[in-house]
């Protein structure tokens, strides 16, 4: 079999437990495409040849060892690992060695999963952009802050990587790379062993090329093993689309893509798609979002602010500052009425919606001198916990790609993953419907 770098994470899987191929071969072919492209693309901060090579070997030779066997993995700069060291995206933490892995990075590994290295993220998973360049067009941004985990998979560097969200670190960078990414329910995956920013907000998930893929991942680094079988949508959801209000920044390509969004979302939905507005506990959650993501900040950075000032990015510590000055009184009310619009959400999908379809981004990839992008079509329903998973949909002006984001209910993550398969099969365009 040729080209093993091109295969998904669950077509790599599948041939990987029938020994159809070796994990050795596959790993090399990786690292092979690594060599050529990462001077362009810039997806790593660390790479482990020699561990994972011993590792592949390992596992060609005993037997099938769970749901990831052989496969490997890239792990985002924010996660523990014992053995590779973890930065965060920050020079204080140059040469870190965490003493154990994070509690999913386990699981992985666990699961017959291979650590072949560590994918860049920004200044701790802020908006500090780190060196990664999107691969489609190396004058643009591939997003943030899961930048190095994005890139990655889209370049055909590595066919699963892992990163985290607090804003929309999963969701706009699989957007603008054109990859498949999984933000789960909040809590799905254990936090333990990634460096917090927001301890309410922080949600890890997953990049792969396929719908299957990211259940694959999810499952492994969740535990929860029934995910990685993603069932056939038996029966018709409802779907509506969800512009938000923010919808006035969205560019041409957005709206282009969500139009193509509804043409393949009537294939599958039952009755007609309409355009929802979410309930009055919703209003203003970008602002509640960004001030209880603040907040929280300024303390889960609080020793590196006291010890470490000088190391910090401006933009960080401008933020900190920032959120240091709101009160916790303040910061109770927020955390009130994100519980409240979380109520009120949950009797939304309860009652009268199974699905929503909503942007990804505002537009394709800006400029790598522009920044990671701006998270505003993301902030809320990462305030809301609910599960998301981006899916590609169309190209903007500049041939990048613009995605769009399916949301269901708290806790729905594997309907989810039924719907947003069906969905990308009713995508008009061959290509697109191979995400599914």
């Amino acid at each position: 079999m040729k080209d093993l770098e091109s295969l998904s994470a669950s077509q790599a899987v599948k041939a990987l437990s029938k020994r159809e191929i070796k994990a050795t071969d596959l790993l090399l072919s990786c690292l092979d495409r690594i060599g050529q492209r990462e001077s362009i693309v810039k997806a790593w901060v660390s790479l482990g040849k020699e561990n994972a090579l011993a590792r592949a070997k390992e596992l060609d030779k005993g037997a099938i060892q769970g749901l990831l066997h052989g496969l490997p993995i890239g792990v985002k700069d924010l996660y523990d690992t014992y053995d590779l060291p973890t930065s965060y995206g920050s020079p204080i933490y140059a040469n870190h060695y965490p003493v154990t892995d994070a509690v999913s990075v386990a699981l992985m590994r666990q699961a017959g999963g291979i650590i072949l290295g560590k994918t860049v993220t920004t200044e701790f998973a802020f908006f500090k952009s780190g060196s990664t360049s999107n691969p489609h067009d190396n004058k643009h941004t591939p997003g943030g802050s899961s930048s190095g985990s994005a890139a990655a998979v889209a370049d055909f560097m590595i066919p699963l990587a892992i990163g985290s969200q607090s804003a929309g670190s999963i969701i706009r960078p699989a957007s603008f790379c054109g990859v498949v990414g999984f933000k789960p329910s909040y809590g799905k995956i254990s936090v333990a062993g990634v460096k917090s920013l927001a301890i309410s907000l922080d949600t890890l998930g997953c990049f792969g090329r396929t719908i299957e893929d990211v259940a694959l991942g999810v499952a492994a680094m969740s535990g929860d093993h029934q995910m990685a079988h993603v069932a056939d949508l038996y029966n018709k959801p409802r779907i509506g689309i969800c512009k938000t209000a923010y919808w006035p920044s969205a560019h041409k390509e957005t709206a282009s893509a969500l139009a193509l969004a509804r043409h393949a979302a009537e294939a599958i939905s039952k009755g007609v798609i309409r355009d929802h507005v979410l309930p009055k506990a919703c209003d203003d959650l970008i602002q509640v979002q960004s001030r209880i993501m603040q907040s929280e900040m300024s303390r889960s950075l609080a020793f590196e602010r006291a010890h470490f000032y000088k190391k910090l990015s401006p933009v960080l510590l401008k933020q900190i500052d920032d959120g240091a000055k709101i009160s916790y009184e303040d910061y109770a009310k927020d955390l009130l009425k994100a519980n409240k619009a979380r109520a009120s959400i949950a009797d939304l999908f309860n009652n009268e919606i199974d699905v929503i379809i909503a942007p990804s981004a505002i537009g394709e990839a800006p400029m790598l001198k522009d920044g990671t992008g701006d998270p505003v079509f993301c902030r809320e329903w990462t305030l809301l916990g609910l599960p998301c998973i981006n899916i590609n949909v169309t190209n903007g002006p500049n041939g990048l790609p613009v995605g769009v984001q399916l949301i269901a209910g708290p806790g729905k993550d594997h309907f989810l993953l039924s719907v947003a398969r069906a969905f990308a099969q009713a995508l008009p365009d061959p290509v697109l419907r191979d995400q599914a």
